[in-house]
């Protein structure tokens, strides 16, 4: 099968950002339309509510009411938006499977990480990387914060969530701190291998057997079992971990696939140089599978993750209160997918209401490539500062440290403070230079922003002005020194 060219450029910003289970001028208009009492101040903020719901917050609270009013949009269920057209061609691949993609956003610590086996120390749980309204409850960073509680409805041997999920981030054209997330499982149960008097291994190479086959080259040198790299679990046999993982690959590619085949269908330029679909599985590791491996496709002249997946952790279905069950689970990101089958090039045209952009999809056409309309022109600007002489900075800076939070430097910060004050209209924000002071050992950092609206032309006024408010910002809020 041949599939149609992608830019280098976006398989570049592709390959930046991982999968499973894992980002702004005000926002505009339509993120107000979530009701909500939100004091900005923190200090005197006791509660927040959202949708209805009442939440405490205290000294972790550090979700700004722009991505809570973000929560009412729901883009993956809105009819005829990429991102829900991108989702249905996904669920056709799994009839019998149950859907859920109405799930709320704001979730348990337990539910986010203790559930899934996540360690205490690890990087995900920092306030730096994750939007919390108090030190028990988050914002979801990923769909699998609802793996254990539909294991625990024990519903069907098949399931899919579709949600949205909420990440502190870089800001760039592939990264937003809002993104959609597909988590999807299969599991089989011991019980009613017995009851037909198979052994479970022979049930589900009965199922492997229904699942359509193709004729993409598949590249998978690596065993399925490695006892350091890719371990089995204690309580696993090695023929049952085997016909998991062949249901597992086989399912998932059956979605690449598709998508692919739908990718080419949408290509206008019959011209356009091809390249035959390769796809190659890759160990990984996860806290809450074993064995792990993600799946690449070769797009462009460059292997370009899609997914990741594994045989699930034993102990989530234990604790769920289904034992008696076994299986895999995979996620991927929904607005990679869409990006790759629609050619967009902007995370940030998925939030777009503009006609020019929402009127090119629909659920009942074939998927079409993505006409850009007018790109209005960037606008560059830097600012420099001298961190706090008790700051250690995390994040961007190198050599890399472990970010850190309270009197610690994290680009997260700076990310949220551009986010807050610039909205959409900041492109792209990146370290461009550092430097410490060989006398005094004061650590200066220098960012630039790219400002560029994605409707319309910006004034000079209107971008000096926006600059001069997130260099206040920053003063205000990372206590740095302007250069």
């Amino acid at each position: 099968m041949r599939i149609p060219p992608l830019s280098a450029a976006l398989c570049r910003q592709l390959t930046e950002r991982s999968s499973i289970g894992a980002r702004r001028a005000q926002w505009p208009p339509w993120v107000w339309s979530c009701q909500m009492r939100y004091n900005s101040s923190g200090s005197s903020q006791k509660e927040v509510t959202v949708e209805g719901k009442k939440y405490p917050t205290d000294s972790w609270m550090n979700t700004p009411s722009t991505i809570l009013s973000a929560i009412p949009r729901r883009l993956h269920t809105q009819p005829d938006h990429p991102l829900t057209i991108t989702r249905q061609l996904i669920e056709s691949r799994f009839p019998g499977y149950r859907t859920h993609n109405n799930l709320f956003p704001i979730v348990t610590t337990h539910q986010n990480f203790d559930s899934l086996g996540f360690p205490q120390d690890h990087v995900g749980r920092s306030k730096t990387d994750t939007y919390y309204l108090n030190a028990n409850t988050v914002l979801r960073t990923h769909t699998s914060a609802h793996q254990a509680d539909t294991f625990r409805k024990d519903e069907a041997d098949g399931f899919l969530i579709s949600a949205d999920v909420y990440r502190r981030d870089a800001i760039d054209r592939s990264h937003y701190p809002v993104f959609h997330q597909m988590e999807g499982a299969r599991t089989w149960d011991r019980r009613l291998a017995e009851k037909q008097g198979k052994t479970l291994a022979q049930l589900i190479w009965d199922d492997v057997e229904r699942i359509p086959k193709h004729s993409v080259e598949v590249s998978d040198p690596n065993p399925t079992i490695h006892p350091e790299r890719n371990p089995l679990q204690d309580g696993h046999a090695a023929d049952e971990t085997e016909a998991i993982a062949a249901h597992l690959k086989r399912s998932l590619e059956d979605v690449v696939v598709a998508i692919f085949n739908a990718a080419k269908s949408a290509t206008a330029d019959a011209a356009a140089s091809e390249e035959l679909l390769k796809i190659r599985w890759v160990e990984a590791y996860f806290p809450f599978t074993s064995p792990s491996w993600e799946l690449e496709v070769f797009w462009q002249g460059d292997w370009l993750e899609v997914l990741g997946s594994g045989i699930v952790q034993q102990s989530i279905l234990n604790n769920a209160g289904v034992p008696h069950r076994v299986g895999w689970a995979f996620g991927l990101g929904l607005e990679r997918i869409a990006m790759l089958l629609y050619g967009i090039p902007d995370i940030r045209l998925f939030w777009s209401t503009d006609a020019r952009f929402l009127g090119q999809f629909s659920a009942s056409a074939a998927p079409k490539r993505f006409v850009p309309f007018s790109k209005y022109p960037a606008c560059f600007k830097d600012v420099s500062f001298w961190l706090r002489s008790s700051s250690s900075a995390a994040g961007g800076a190198s050599p890399p440290l472990t970010a850190s939070t309270g009197a610690g430097f994290h680009e997260n910060d700076v990310m949220e403070i551009a986010r807050e004050v610039c909205g959409d209209v900041a492109e792209d924000v990146r370290l461009t230079d550092e430097f410490v002071h060989p006398k005094t050992g004061r650590r200066s950092m220098c960012y630039r922003v790219n400002y560029r609206h994605l409707e319309r032309t910006l004034t000079n006024d209107e971008t000096n002005d926006l600059h001069e408010r997130f260099r206040r910002e920053l003063v205000d809020k990372l206590g740095v020194e302007l250069r």
